[in-house]
C-alpha cells in the first residue's frame, strides 16, 4: 500500500509541477487565459481533446457494457472520425477565420446578441449541473470501486464519494481557475499518456494471464472464446442498435466533437490553422485505439470471471485488481486521477470562458480589462466548481430517475447547438428570432416526448427526429421572420494566425475514414465476430479496403515528395544564383 501511495503522488505532483512550470506568466493576458495565447501545438491539442472526452464513465461504463454484450457500445468513440474530420476541413477553417473564442461567439455574428446569450446561458447551465457534477461522481465512484477506497480505509460509501468529489474538485479547480485553459491543455496531455500506457497495459497483463504467460495463447483464447462479444454491429436488443449510429449517436457526436465548447476550445487556441488540423486529426488515430481500452477489458473480463460479477459495473476494476502487477497500482491509480480531473477541469475552465465572454463582458462591461476580466473568471470558476461539488455527491442519494434525469438533460441543449450551427453554416437567410423559438420549441417538445408523453422510442432516435423538426421549423419560421439582410461572412482574418491549410489533412481524412471502416468490418460477423471462426468473407473484403488504404497513402506520399523535391530543386537553384 506504502508503494501505492508513494507512486501515484509522485506521479501526480509530477504533473502539477510540469504544468506550473510550462505556464508560469502566461495567464496574464485574457488571450493566454481562456486560449492558451492562441500557442497550442499539434500534440497538445490532441492529447487534451481526447482526455477531455475519456472519464472514468467511459472506463467503467463501456467496459461494463463490452462485459454484458458486445462491441457496440464503441460507437460512441470511434464515430467521432466523422465530426472530427469536418471539424478540421469545414469548420475550424471558419471559426479560426472569425476569431471567435467561443461558440456562441459565432451565434452573434450569424444571428443576433439575443441568440449568443441564450446559447451561453443552455452551455453554461448544462455544464454546472449535468456534466461537470456527473463527470465528479462517476469519477469519485470508478476511484472507490476500482481501488476498493471503502475496503483499504475502513469508511462508507457515502463518505468515500464525498471526499474523493471534494479531492478532485479541488485539484481540479486549481488548474482551470488559476492555470488557465495552457495549464488544462498541458496537464491532460501528460495524464494521457500516462493514461494510454496503463489502459493499453491492462489488457496486456490480461492476454499474459490468459494464455498462462503466453501472449499468443492469450489472444488466441481472446478470438475463440466468445466471437459473438467482439461484434459492433449492433443488434435492436444491444446497448447501441446499428441504426442508431444513423440517427441519434451521429447527430451528438457531431456536438460533442464539432460545436462543444470544452473540445472545441483547445483547438481555437492553435499556433494555426495547419496546427489546428493536424491536433484534430491526431486526436482521431488516438480514437480509432480506444476499443483497446474502452472494450478489449470488458470481454476479457467475462472471459476470466464469467457471470459471476454482482454488477457489471464491477467488469473494469475487477479485471485491473485481477491482472496489473502490484508495483504498477500506484502509477494507475494516477493516471486514472489524471482523467478524472481532466474531465473536470476542462469544463469548469470552458464554463468560466462562456460566462465571461459571452455573459459578463458583452452585457455587463464591454470595456473590462485584461486584468479585471482574468479575475471574474477565477471568481467564475470558482463559482461553478462548488456548486457542482456540492451537486456531485448528492446523485449518490437520488433514484436511477435521477441520475437518467440529469444524463438525459443534455439533449435540452445538445441537439440545438448544433441544430443552430448547421443552419448557419448552409443557409443565410433564417433569423436570429427563428433560432431562439426553435429552440424555445425543442425544450418544451423534448420534455413532452420524454417525460410527459414517455414515447417508446430509442432516446437517439428521439434526438434525431428533434434535430430534423428544430432545422425544418427554423426554415419554415424563415418565411414569416427572415433576416433583414443575407449572412455574409467577414472577408477578413480576425484570430490573426496563419489559415493556410496543412497539406495532407485530406488525405489523412481520408486514411482516418477508411481505417474506421475496415475496423467495423473486422469487428463484425463477416470479420472476426463469426461463430465458427473468422468470416471466409472478411479476407477479400479486408483485402480490398486495404488496397484502396495503400493507394491513399501512396498517392499522399507521392505528393509529398514531389512537393518536397520541387521545394529543396527551388532551394538549390537560389543558392547558386
Amino acid at each position: 500500500m506504502l508503494l501505492t501511495i508513494t507512486s501515484f503522488l509522485f506521479f501526480t505532483a509530477a504533473v502539477a509541477v510540469i504544468s506550473y512550470f510550462k505556464t508560469k506568466g502566461e495567464v496574464s493576458s485574457a488571450k493566454g487565459y481562456f486560449l492558451a495565447g492562441r500557442g497550442l501545438s499539434a500534440i497538445v491539442i490532441a492529447s487534451s481533446m481526447v482526455l477531455t472526452s475519456l472519464s472514468t464513465e467511459q472506463l467503467v461504463g463501456t467496459n461494463a457494457s463490452s462485459y454484458a454484450a458486445n462491441f457496440s457500445i464503441m460507437a460512441w468513440t470511434v464515430m467521432a472520425i466523422i465530426p472530427l474530420v469536418v471539424l478540421a476541413l469545414y469548420l475550424l477553417p471558419r471559426y479560426l477565420k472569425g476569431g471567435f473564442s467561443t461558440i456562441p461567439e459565432f451565434f452573434e455574428e450569424r444571428y443576433d446578441q439575443k441568440t449568443r446569450r441564450l446559447m451561453s446561458m443552455l452551455f453554461l447551465l448544462g455544464y454546472t449541473f449535468v456534466l461537470i457534477p456527473g463527470s465528479l461522481y462517476s469519477g469519485a465512484i470508478a476511484f472507490t470501486q476500482i481501488f476498493d477506497i471503502t475496503g483499504n480505509f475502513g469508511i462508507s460509501l457515502s463518505t468515500s464519494i464525498w471526499i474523493l468529489t471534494w479531492v478532485i474538485g479541488i485539484v481540479g479547480g486549481l488548474y482551470a481557475v488559476f492555470g488557465g485553459l495552457k495549464a488544462v491543455a498541458i496537464s491532460d496531455t501528460i495524464n494521457g499518456i500516462g493514461l494510454l500506457i496503463g489502459g493499453l497495459s491492462i489488457p496486456f497483463f490480461a492476454f499474459l494471464i490468459l494464455g498462462d504467460g503466453s501472449l499468443t495463447d492469450g489472444l488466441s483464447k481472446f478470438f475463440t472464446a466468445h466471437p459473438e462479444k467482439l461484434n459492433a454491429i449492433g443488434s435492436a436488443t444491444d446497448p447501441v442498435p446499428w441504426l442508431t449510429i444513423l440517427t441519434g449517436v451521429f447527430v451528438v457526436n457531431f456536438f460533442y466533437w464539432s460545436t462543444n465548447q470544452a473540445i472545441v476550445q483547445r483547438s481555437l487556441a492553435a499556433k494555426s490553422l495547419a496546427t489546428g488540423q493536424k491536433g484534430i486529426l491526431m486526436a482521431g488515430i488516438f480514437l480509432l485505439l480506444l476499443p483497446l481500452i474502452l472494450n478489449v477489458p470488458g470481454v476479457l473480463s467475462h472471459i476470466m470471471f464469467g457471470d459471476t460479477l454482482a454488477k457489471i459495473d464491477l467488469a473494469y476494476p475487477a479485471l485491473v485488481g485481477h491482472v496489473l502487477p502490484k508495483p504498477l497500482l500506484g502509477f494507475f491509480c494516477a493516471a486514472i486521477f489524471g482523467a478524472i480531473l481532466s474531465t473536470f477541469n476542462s469544463f469548469v475552465n470552458s464554463a468560466a470562458t462562456l460566462f465571461c465572454l459571452d455573459i459578463y463582458k458583452p452585457k455587463f462591461k464591454p470595456n473590462i480589462t485584461d486584468e479585471e476580466i482574468i479575475r471574474v473568471a477565477k471568481i467564475a470558476g470558482t463559482v461553478i466548481a462548488l456548486i457542482s461539488m456540492c451537486i456531485a455527491p448528492l446523485l449518490l442519494y437520488g433514484s436511477d430517475g435521477l441520475f437518467l434525469l440529469l444524463r438525459r438533460f443534455a439533449g435540452f441543449f445538445n441537439i440545438p447547438v448544433i441544430a443552430l450551427v448547421a443552419i448557419g453554416f448552409l443557409n443565410k437567410t433564417v433569423s436570429g428570432k427563428s433560432a431562439r423559438i426553435s429552440v424555445y420549441a425543442h425544450i418544451i417538445l423534448y420534455f413532452l416526448l420524454i417525460w410527459v408523453f414517455k414515447v417508446k422510442l430509442n432516446f437517439m432516435h428521439i434526438l434525431f427526429i428533434l434535430f430534423v423538426f428544430d432545422i425544418l421549423f427554423m426554415l419554415l419560421l424563415n418565411f414569416h421572420y427572415p433576416r433583414e439582410k443575407a449572412y455574409v461572412p467577414s472577408p477578413k482574418n480576425k484570430s490573426n494566425v496563419d489559415l493556410t491549410p496543412w497539406k495532407y489533412s485530406k488525405a489523412l481524412s481520408i486514411t482516418l475514414i477508411c481505417a474506421l471502416a475496415f475496423l467495423y468490418l473486422v469487428f463484425s460477423p463477416i470479420g472476426i465476430a463469426c461463430k465458427g471462426g473468422v468470416s471466409p468473407y472478411f479476407l477479400p473484403t479486408g483485402l480490398g479496403l486495404g488496397i484502396v488504404w495503400a493507394v491513399l497513402m501512396i498517392i499522399a506520399l507521392r505528393k509529398a515528395i514531389v512537393k518536397y523535391g520541387t521545394k529543396k530543386l527551388l532551394k538549390q537553384q537560389t543558392e547558386l544564383n
